[in-house]
């Protein structure tokens, strides 16, 4: 079952240049950039007031992540939602008809089980659900 917001996933081409500028706008402490060679991806994940910012960089050539930067440039990618049975809500959604990337649920960036929708789910934003 979901069980509410979980972050926002904003894909960026530059993390620290992104988290810098919004260091701008609002003060918080640096948070730790994970390193994904073997992906071509870093990510940073910046806590707010119970509500996450995932950054994600996307070297990659052919990932969709990678697509999306160059594509839409920085741009928020995904919500994700927080789910207390992934599995479960990964066949619900089949069931009505919401398309699925991931048609089970896979281990995240974060070390966390993830399922995507494709992003016509909601009309070209894609959802994640997470375990907590």
């Amino acid at each position: 079952m979901i069980k509410g917001i979980g972050h926002l996933g904003i894909v960026v081409q530059d993390i620290e240049k992104s988290l810098k500028a919004l260091s701008k706008i609002i003060e918080f402490e640096m948070p730790l950039i994970r390193e994904f060679p073997e992906k071509k991806m870093r990510c940073a994940l910046l806590e707010l007031n119970g509500l996450g910012l995932e950054f994600i960089q996307d070297d990659s050539d052919d990932g969709f992540l990678g697509q999306f930067l160059r594509e839409k440039g920085d741009a928020i990618h995904h919500f994700c939602l927080i789910s207390d049975n992934i599995a479960e809500d990964v066949t619900t959604l089949k069931q009505r008809g919401i398309d699925m990337r991931d048609q089970q649920p896979r281990t995240g960036l974060r070390g966390k089980q993830i399922a995507m929708t494709m992003p016509n789910a909601l009309n070209g934003i894609t959802i994640e659900l997470s375990e907590p």
